[in-house]
């Protein structure tokens, strides 16, 4: 018997399985990854050995207003660590500097002051100034010109009017960006709906470089890159963390060539070889990440990757936030098909709300039978198309009767940090 913990929540569930049933389990070399040096470290060896940039305590120097992006409550960036860090270094030089963290939520919903205290901490969320975007309250937005697609770049005031423009993240594989961290701490992060719409559209979504790992040709990217460039993000700090959430290396420096240098650490970690099955388990990682349906759209697409066609998905998920989208709840409502026709006919100055997690999770059902297994609403989760189990065993029982009892198995314990090749 094989046995595999898959990351549910805070926890993990156990599953066994007949060696001969597994065809393979893909997972991130990040995860057996030893770094050089502790968390703090890495971070303070990145700062002082920035990729393509002066320091950040050299860029500091006499700048009043500094704005540092900082991710939100659905990204496991390790704050506490990096946040201090980089005070640090800026107040090393310019204790009277005017800080404020920005944390960009892109298209999501707003973060709690419960959620600032568990990102921050206690003493930073009560003595620094911290500001939650909101990317809907036009009265906080600067006009920024056009993206090279054609859509309005519409900024966050804040962030347009700093002396001083920096932002910390981490780099993961990101399935229709090919990575997360670096420009995306602008777009998404902290421009207008409109801005997102005009770049999420159905053309750039269905594009054939729109996939995690691909920065090359990707539209996404290419509109995300300068958005970043027209807010002046001077200084990134990202970093690449394991399974546990723990920092295996960090990348500073240069908004494009510390991001790029940080790509391709996580490309070579994260790069693994499709191991085709009738039967694919993954998951969002755990918490933050699976807390709703909608960004289960991540793990999805990496277990599509290797997923035979007309095969299973078992994707164990907590849920707390049920769908998380009641713009895709509607639109799968109708079913797959319908959703995915008509997302087809919108034009890019046209998108809708939540269109391009729908259209890539539409793509996903029109070829796989979906199942999640929680114990939270199954009535939402049926409502959308997709089946529900209580238990992992429930759900392969159900697999088992759409693919056959022998069917192979791949297991992606954290489909969000690979890329599937």
């Amino acid at each position: 018997m094989i046995i595999v913990e898959i990351p549910f929540g805070k926890t993990y569930l156990e599953l066994q399985l007949p060696e001969e049933r597994v065809e393979g389990v893909l997972e991130s070399r990040a995860h057996q990854y030893r770094p050089e040096a502790g968390e703090e470290d890495l971070v303070k060896s990145a700062l002082i050995n920035p990729v393509g940039s002066l320091r950040l305590s050299e860029l500091a120097k006499d700048h009043k207003k500094i704005v540092i992006v900082t991710s939100d409550h659905t990204r496991p960036v390790p704050t506490k660590i990096i946040a201090p860090l980089m005070l640090a270094e800026i107040r090393s030089v310019n204790p009277e500097a005017e800080i404020t963290f920005l944390i960009a939520t892109g298209f999501h919903r707003a973060t709690t002051e419960e959620e600032i205290v568990n990102k921050f901490g206690e003493e930073m969320a009560q003595n620094e100034k911290i500001v939650v975007h909101n990317c809907w309250d036009k009265e906080t937005m600067v006009n920024a010109g056009k993206l090279p697609s054609g859509g309005n770049l519409i900024i966050n005031k804040l962030a347009m009017e700093a002396d001083l423009l920096i932002a910390e993240g981490f780099i993961e594989p990101h399935l229709f960006a090919g990575f997360s961290g670096g420009r995306k701490s602008v777009l998404p992060g902290i421009v207008s709906d409109v801005t997102v719409l005009a770049n999420h559209c159905s053309e750039f979504i269905a594009h054939e470089n729109a996939r995690a790992g691909i920065l090359d040709g990707n539209p996404l990217h290419t509109d995300m890159l300068y958005a970043a460039k027209q807010a002046k993000l001077a200084f990134i700090l990202n970093v690449v963390i394991d399974a546990n959430k723990k920092i295996i290396q960090a990348f500073a420096g240069d908004l494009e060539e510390a991001h790029l240098a940080g790509c391709s650490f996580a490309n070579d970690l994260a790069a693994v070889e499709a191991k085709p099955a009738d039967i694919v388990i993954t998951t969002n990682g755990g918490y933050p990440l699976d807390q709703n349906i909608y960004q289960h759209v991540k793990a999805l697409s990496s277990a599509e990757a290797t997923c035979k066609a007309g095969g299973v998905i078992i994707v164990p998920a907590a849920l707390g936030d049920g769908h998380g989208s009641a713009d895709m709840y509607e639109w799968l409502r109708g079913g797959a098909q319908e959703a995915m026709d008509k997302i087809m006919k919108i034009d890019r100055e046209s998108t809708i709300p939540d269109q391009w997690a729908t259209q890539i999770m539409a793509r996903i059902q029109l070829k796989h039978s979906i199942i999640f297994v929680t114990d939270r609403d199954h009535q939402i989760i049926k409502d959308m198309g997709f089946q529900v189990a209580l238990t992992l065993e429930e759900a392969m029982q159900k697999a088992e009767e759409i693919v056959g009892s022998k069917a192979k198995v791949t297991i992606i314990p954290d489909g969000v940090a690979v890329i599937v090749r």
